[in-house]
């Protein structure tokens, strides 16, 4: 029995789509303009994964018509078991499929495929506040392995006791910006730290930034606009961490923003890691600007970016998370706080495509 028609339909417009990007991408004046290259570029793997979406629910609908066919039409009592084991097994994956598709055939948020800087910085509760900044690296680390996507430091302040004070990482891979965007904001932890010796539970914070990783097309940084200060490094890292004039420090003047780097020995290699970092900011504030206009109107449940705005609670006696923005409770903080955080994401993906259901309606 073939697919639906929805799922038929939706894929052979998809191909056509397909089809119609990859002439233009053959197009020679197409090649010379390259922001409109770059465009055309993540609408082409944008599509081919959102094809690969379909054909899979395609699949599993045929496997689930057929399994529903034997069910009512087999005396045979072993073959029907086995069909409705088959049947339990692929509701499951269509329902997941159909999201995942649905989820992309909504107007999507064009950053959603870049790649991302993740920023944490460890703000009030003292020491616990940089233990707990330094769990939250982890947690994401694990959650970008099992994804396959690549994380390169880009700057680290330590804090005491093992802490972090603040980090920054370049997170590369597949939709890094479309699932960690929901991250931003300020992120509470409720837990006794080591060093209580009275078994009282504190509270402390730590805030996280997503910033999309922007193109030279997205902003430009003249050099006329920017100076470049060059030191010694600091902190541990063998001999010629303060022997050598490693470090690099850009001021862009228009901003006043500031941008230090010395995780690399090579100094080069630092200018190029600060600027990327200023140039995501300099595409956030932009983004921000966007944004404050459009809260006039209509204020953003999920995905605003706002890193002032306290999103969720890790209540560690508990065993308890809360994302304030959905309203959803989890009780497994332990497999959380260790990378699983797909069922958070899933839950404020979802809740972020009924929003912009929501906006196309209106």
């Amino acid at each position: 029995m073939p697919a639906p028609a929805s799922t038929a339909n939706r894929l052979k417009h998809l191909r056509e789509r397909f089809e119609a990007v990859e002439g233009q991408l053959a197009d020679p004046g197409v090649a010379k303009d390259s922001k409109r290259l770059s465009e055309l570029g993540r609408e082409h793997a944008d599509l081919t994964e959102t094809i690969k979406v379909a054909e899979r629910l395609a699949d599993a609908e045929d496997r689930l018509a057929q399994a529903r066919d034997i069910l009512k039409t087999e005396g045979d009592e072993e073959m029907r078991e086995l069909a409705e084991l088959e049947a339990e097994e692929t509701e499951g994956e269509v329902e997941r499929l159909t999201e995942e598709l649905e989820y992309r055939l909504v107007p999507r948020d064009p950053l959603d495929d870049r790649n991302i800087l993740l920023e944490i910085r460890a703000g009030t509760g003292g020491d616990e506040a940089g233990l707990f900044a330094a769990d939250l690296l982890r947690m994401y680390t694990r959650y970008a392995e099992e994804r396959g996507w690549k994380m390169e430091m880009v700057s680290e302040t330590e804090g005491a006791v093992g802490g972090l004070r603040e980090v920054v990482v370049n997170v590369k891979g597949n939709g890094a910006y479309s699932r960690l965007k929901y991250e931003s904001g300020v992120h509470r932890v409720q837990r006794v730290p080591a060093t209580e010796t009275q078994g009282r539970i504190h509270t402390s914070a730590a805030t996280v930034a997503v910033l999309p990783e922007a193109e030279e097309t997205d902003v430009e940084i003249k050099e006329t606009d920017i100076r470049v200060d060059t030191m010694c490094a600091s902190g541990p890292g063998g001999q010629g961490v303060n022997t050598t004039y490693s470090a690099v420090r850009i001021l862009h003047l228009p901003t006043g923003l500031i941008v230090t780097c010395q995780d690399e020995r090579s100094q080069t290699r630092n200018k190029a890691k600060a600027l990327t970092v200023l140039r995501a900011r300099l595409l956030e504030a932009q983004l921000e600007k966007d944004r404050a206009a459009r809260s006039a109107a209509r204020k953003s449940m999920v995905g605003s970016g706002d890193r002032s705005e306290r999103i969720r609670t890790y209540n560690f006696p508990q065993n308890r998370v809360t994302d304030h923005r959905i309203n959803l409770t989890l009780y497994s903080l332990d497999r959380l706080i260790e990378g699983d955080i797909e069922s958070m994401i899933s839950a404020l993906r979802k809740a972020e495509m009924a929003e912009r259901m929501e906006g196309m309606a209106k």
